[in-house]
């Protein structure tokens, strides 16, 4: 009888006993490791390799694994903890739910020893502590002494990469997590990875808001909802003639779609809307007879850039109570969080932002989450920078708008919701279908006073 054994994703942890020595409440194997040194992790291939796997139990009632697993130029020594996932088995006659015992080598808990097959010499120790398990920190022994190096990296990005520990590279085989955070305090960037998930209730609710409306959103290109509620074209001022008007629609361009969030968020505030005019206002100077200005002259280059900061600039006028211009509102986002990434090259140095342009999309998730560390309680308008090759020479614009919403969830994994012409797509996707290009992002404060435009 044939059967298919379809796994659902989600993990379901054994509760512990008690809770576990650290701040983070993740599964402590530090007391297993401390007698595992000289029959694990310091034998030799040959001997780790005849070893089956082995079930511990912590001193707070947790289980974990300890196994070996080899891959073409190393093998590893995983000390991960039991969860549980459900199994859907289906069969020609029936179906049904199972559960099954598993130990995941990057689920929050888990640490890893990988040491290099030819000479069996350690090359790190990797500690998983979050959902997201493409956040992590790990331990090298430094080149020229006995301690050990800590490197944070986040989504292929070292936030912090090589930085001394001062401590014995071995002291790692039995350290808790507890232990290394003492050890780095001052000296990793914990902030851009610990977050209190109660701080995300604003955005949260902005997005379930948005979520309602969608439905009644159509796409008009330069369609925007003046201060006076009229539907205008965007740069001229005129009325949308009534013939292009959708009935029970709200018809929204790329641009009015996040004027309509941010009047949503002012007219609360001020019982009125964003003036259309000002918003238009240029942002970015160029040199006249440079490329640029003489491009500028065929091309409105910087329109959607030049839009996001000065709708954000609105907003935080209108919350304020005084006037700022897009220079001295510090809306703009540019945060250089990491100093190198890890491509399929090998580490290469990153630039994480740069002026006028933004970041590149392939590192736009670490830095998001970085953000939703740091400045939680906050979304980003964004404007996206695209290459036109049709032409020659080749022309850079801004010219496309959107807004995201990163949070973290209840179980502390990070989410980020993106919205662009009024619909929504996920990040994976929006990251793929633009990988080549550039994004620019301005901050605005979430708030649950949000009451966007409904249809009159």
């Amino acid at each position: 009888m044939k059967r298919l054994i379809l796994l659902t994703a989600c993990l379901i942890f054994i509760s512990p006993l008690f809770a576990a020595f650290n701040s983070l409440g993740i599964p402590d194997s530090s007391e297993i490791r401390s007698k595992l040194q000289e029959e694990w992790f310091e034998a030799s291939l040959e001997t780790v390799r005849g070893k089956p796997a082995e079930t511990y139990f912590g001193n707070t009632g947790e289980e974990f694994q300890v196994r070996m697993e080899e891959s073409e130029s190393t093998f590893n020594i995983f000390v991960s903890p039991h969860a549980v996932i459900q199994v859907n088995v289906v069969t020609d006659k029936y179906s049904y739910t199972d559960s099954q015992d598993v130990y995941p080598g990057d689920a929050p808990g888990s640490w890893v020893l990988v040491r290099d097959k030819s000479n069996g010499k350690p090359l790190r120790i990797r500690y998983y502590f979050l959902k997201n398990s493409e956040v992590y920190v790990q331990f090298s022994p430094s080149s020229n002494s006995k301690t050990a190096v800590s490197d944070l990296v986040i989504f292929n990005n070292y936030a912090a990469r090589g930085v001394p520990t001062g401590i014995p590279f071995e002291k790692f085989y039995s350290a808790s997590f507890e232990d290394i955070m003492n050890y780095t305090k001052g000296k990793l960037p914990w902030n851009y990875v610990l977050a209190d998930k109660d701080k995300y209730i604003n955005v949260r609710q902005m997005v379930n808001v948005i979520r309602s409306k969608l439905s009644k959103i159509k796409y008009l290109s330069n369609a925007v909802y003046d201060e006076d509620n009229n539907l205008v074209d965007i740069f001229s001022g005129k009325e949308i003639p009534a013939e292009e008007i959708e009935k029970n629609k709200l018809m929204l361009s790329s641009w009015g779609f996040l004027k309509w969030i941010a009047d949503g968020l002012v007219e609360p505030v001020s019982n009125g809307r964003l003036k259309r005019l000002p918003l238009l206002a240029t942002t970015v100077e160029v040199k006249e007879n440079g490329h640029l200005g003489t491009m500028s002259r065929e091309f409105n280059l910087f329109f959607a850039l030049d839009w996001i900061r000065n709708l954000a600039s609105g907003v935080i006028s209108v919350y304020s109570g005084t006037t700022y211009k897009p220079n001295q509102s510090g809306v703009d986002v540019t945060i250089n969080p990491f100093a190198s990434s890890i491509t399929e090259k090998g580490v290469s140095n990153t630039v994480t932002f740069i002026e006028n342009s933004g970041y590149v999309i392939p590192n736009l998730k670490a830095v998001l989450y970085v953000l939703a560390s740091t400045e939680p309680g906050s979304f980003y308008f964004a404007a996206l920078r695209e290459t036109d090759r049709t032409v020659t020479p080749e022309v850079k614009v801004f010219n496309q708008c959107l807004v995201l919403f990163p949070y973290f969830k209840d179980d502390g994994s990070f989410a980020c919701v993106v919205f662009k012409d009024g619909r929504e797509i996920s990040l994976e996707e929006f990251c793929k279908v633009y990988s080549e290009d550039y994004i620019y992002l301005t901050r605005v404060k979430a708030s649950d006073r949000f009451y966007p435009e409904s249809l009159n």
